[in-house]
């Protein structure tokens, strides 16, 4: 028998939430982000079952953020056209990029330079990088109007030209740094008659007027709510992944005695513990504190004492038909439909879902559900 633990991915889910990002920016096309393998959820899976909806209803490009990733997608079978976030990484790889058809963020002085001298069969698709504010990635704002006539007087290196930059902070509830972004991009934009791309999950749940010709929603994909604030629209959202596992032993235990590593989490009545197959091995977070959430049997149970690397802890006393083998979902969806969102996890280990969702390991094997063929 192997060890219980598993991510249910439910495609459907990613289908519903693929489809709500299109709503919601019903004048922008919707770029797809499966960067680090759709955020733990598998890309090539992703993917497919994105490809399969409807003509009219599927993304026009997936976005990932290496050549590696991209390699990973085209050897799976996917054919849209694939945007690399941070462009190439050396000259080089434009040979790659052309062979595979794939469109690139230009950032950079040198990335410009290699792609200008570069002689490919057929232009390349490129989307120009802004430095709005965020200070990562990006040419100054003042410096795009030049780059821009650069790229725009080589049309055998450069086609599809577009604009893009990232918000800092559209998730947050005070909009003050957001809409200053905001007026910068849409002044460029209109200056230089370029469709733009700047809304993420969080302007394409809550900030319309940033939606422009593109949107690229992401994390909101997999079902996690990138707001501060939610609102209607982040609330329709549908969780993608549930990891869940079982219960491998029960013990009962009296009053002041302790459970786990370092003895953080002791007894205050006499008290009945579940242990669980599942660990920070696994890619829990070894940062949940005590009273960290769980569904068992669907009913929510608290995590008791510190997370091991295989194995963790959690108090079943009020969870009378808790037993061996009970289901415990660690976020996700319950067998009884009971839904434990992957943010109110996140929040007790001080983390974000993103976090979490990434870095369940591969020794978890992914089940998916709702087929594609």
């Amino acid at each position: 028998m192997s060890r219980p633990l598993v991510a249910d991915i439910d495609l459907d889910a990613l289908r519903h939430n693929y489809c709500h990002a299109r709503a919601q920016a019903p004048g922008s096309h919707a770029l797809a982000v499966i960067k680090a393998d759709a955020y733990g959820h598998g890309s090539v899976a992703c993917a497919r079952a994105l490809e399969a909806l409807p003509a009219a209803e599927r993304p026009p490009a997936f976005a990932v953020a290496s050549l590696e990733e991209a390699e990973t997608l085209r050897e799976g079978g996917i054919r849209s056209p694939i945007l690399l976030l941070e462009g190439i990484f050396e000259a080089a790889e434009l040979e790659a990029v052309e062979a595979l058809s794939l469109w690139m963020a230009v950032h950079s002085e040198w990335q410009l330079e290699a792609l200008l001298a570069y002689r490919p069969a057929r232009p390349i698709p490129v989307w120009l990088k802004v430095d709005s504010g965020m200070h990562r990635l990006g040419f100054p704002v003042e410096a795009v109007p030049q780059v821009w006539a650069r790229l725009a007087a080589a049309p055998d290196q450069a086609t599809g030209l577009h604009l893009m930059s990232h918000f800092a902070t559209a998730d947050a509830a005070d909009p003050g740094e957001c809409r200053r972004q905001l007026v910068r991009m849409q002044a460029l934009a209109e200056a230089l008659s370029a469709p733009l791309c700047l809304a993420n999950s969080p302007a394409t749940l809550a900030w319309p007027e940033a939606h422009g010709a593109w949107v690229r929603p992401g994390v909101m994909l997999y079902g996690s709510d990138p707001l501060e604030v939610p609102n209607s629209a982040s609330r329709a959202l549908q969780p993608v992944m549930t990891l869940r596992s079982r219960i491998i032993a029960m013990r009962e235990i009296s009053p002041g005695e302790a459970v786990g590593y370092g003895r953080r989490w002791v007894a205050a009545r006499p008290s009945r513990i579940a242990t669980v197959a599942c660990g920070y091995g696994d890619g829990y977070d070894r940062h949940a504190v005590d009273g960290t959430p769980t569904l068992v049997a669907g009913q929510r149970v608290p995590l008791a004492g510190k997370v091991s690397m295989d194995m963790l802890t959690v108090d079943v006393t009020d969870v009378a038909e808790a037993d061996i083998g009970s289901e415990v979902v660690l976020w996700g969806r319950a067998a009884d439909g009971t839904v434990l969102f992957i943010d109110e996890v996140a929040r007790h280990c001080d983390t974000i879902s993103y976090t979490l969702l990434t870095g369940v390991l591969p020794r978890v094997p992914r089940r998916y559900h709702g087929g594609f063929d």
